[in-house]
């Protein structure tokens, strides 16, 4: 993938070299050991690392561990693993208890709230740590107030994952992506769904991610959140994309309520296009490989609608995840060696490939790209041949965002059953993520 020129700082001289040695030993899943406590071998350093995620990311990530540790047989590293939701309690029970990991993923929605109660290290000043080669679309996406908490793990975008057979059971064509509307992608929604004679559904509902919405107040020059972590769109910018939710809802082009929330809470794995009962859902870039494995089917990614039919694109390269050291660590140095191997060693991305997003160093990300699989390469050619749209970031999430999933499926499910209106349910949410996030 192209790296465009001038976007961001450049961070050369920040960081240290980068640094290639890495290795850790026998990684203990769920490991209880306290932050950063040396064992009993004498000088050999222990370390913890936190991540979340599925059984294949934890058994490619013990391989990293082990790698890392035949390559610094001085340095262990117990590995913690977790899904999704217990990982955020777990995380916080931790923090809270001053024995949190030496090293943990974050994302973005909760990145400043960890900074802010001081419980994150300033990685601008962790020896040996290089940061240079991250792609500037994200290099300083994990910045906060001019210092850096955060190392970007990859990059993703949102996308629209389509199913060509679904498409062709109905006689509908796949779209232009290039040159779609709102209007076509509401109209060619209820068409699959009329000309499958509801075999397949033409979509699953948008608005159980406010990510969605993100793009689409993008494309009106608006953002989700402004610098000052305030809202930064207008009622009238979310009321029409729950208007857009309402049609869907009305013309058959999406689920009905009871199976919106059903297919909801199954996750991307339940999604109708993983299952093959629907043409096109939305999701992140790296989901792609799971999603096409679910189906059965080479499911291919779409740009979002609309993004000529604005002034300007709302398409955006997000870090997938960070990786952050807790500034209660014992040992920052050996943190900070491992998160510089995870980012800038290519054997790390030839075991990761792009389930962390590709990879954000861009000299490791050029390294891998031929060598991807199937969906990983899709997702690669897809990521490339938006580059060059892409205006710009978007500033780091407020303190309390991660209570806007919650909000988000809340608001969507009274707009679905039709117990409030697109307007009522743009004034609820504003009101209720103003009220989590203290932003007026």
């Amino acid at each position: 993938m192209r790296v465009p020129p001038g976007r961001g700082r450049s961070r050369a001289g920040r960081r240290g070299t980068a640094l290639t040695a890495t290795a850790a030993a026998a990684a203990i899943v769920m490991a209880a050991s306290a932050c950063g406590g040396s064992g009993g071998d004498g000088d050999t350093v222990e370390l913890r690392f936190s991540w979340w995620g599925s059984d294949e990311r934890q058994a490619t990530m013990l391989q990293v561990i082990e790698n890392f540790e035949a390559e610094n047989p001085g340095i262990r590293i117990a590995g913690e693993s977790t899904d999704w939701s217990s990982y955020w309690d777990r995380l916080a029970t931790n923090t809270a208890a001053n024995d949190a990991p030496d090293i943990a993923m974050q994302e973005e929605r909760y990145l400043r709230e960890y900074a802010d109660r001081g419980a994150l290290m300033n990685l601008d000043e962790a020896a040996g740590l290089d940061l240079s080669g991250l792609d500037p679309l994200i290099a300083e996406s994990g910045d906060l107030d001019g210092q850096t908490f955060g190392a970007a793990t990859g990059v993703n975008a949102y996308a629209i994952h389509a199913d060509p057979e679904a498409f062709e059971a109905a006689g509908v064509e796949m779209p232009d992506d290039e040159t779609w509307t709102w209007d076509d992608y509401v109209e060619i929604s209820a068409q699959i769904t009329e000309g499958s004679d509801g075999e397949y559904v033409g979509t699953q509902s948008m608005s159980y991610n406010e990510t969605g919405f993100q793009v689409f107040a993008r494309q009106h020059g608006e953002n989700l959140y402004a610098e000052d972590g305030s809202l930064g769109f207008s009622q009238e910018t979310l009321t029409a994309w729950f208007e857009i939710t309402q049609e869907l809802q009305d013309n058959g082009g999406q689920p009905s309520a009871a199976e919106g929330v059903e297919i909801q809470g199954g996750g991307v794995d339940q999604s109708v296009v993983s299952t093959n009962q629907g043409a096109m859902a939305h999701f992140w870039s790296n989901q792609l490989g799971g999603v096409a494995e679910s189906s059965g089917r080479d499911i291919q990614l779409l740009r979002y609608p609309g993004e000529t039919e604005f002034e300007r694109t709302g398409g955006f390269f997000k870090p997938a995840m960070f990786y952050t050291v807790s500034a209660g660590s014992e040992h920052p140095e050996e943190a900070a060696l491992f998160v510089d191997y995870m980012l800038n060693d290519p054997a790390v991305a030839e075991l990761t490939l792009a389930d962390l997003g590709l990879p954000a160093n861009v000299e490791v990300r050029e390294a891998i790209v031929d060598d991807l699989p199937g969906a990983d390469a899709q997702m690669a050619e897809f990521m490339s041949g938006i580059e060059d749209t892409i205006v710009d970031g978007n500033p780091p999430p407020p303190i309390g965002a991660g209570q806007v999933v919650e909000i988000t499926g809340r608001v969507t499910d009274s707009l679905a059953f039709g117990d409030i209106t697109p307007a009522e349910a743009a004034e609820q949410f504003m009101a209720e993520v103003e009220a989590a996030t203290g932003g007026a």
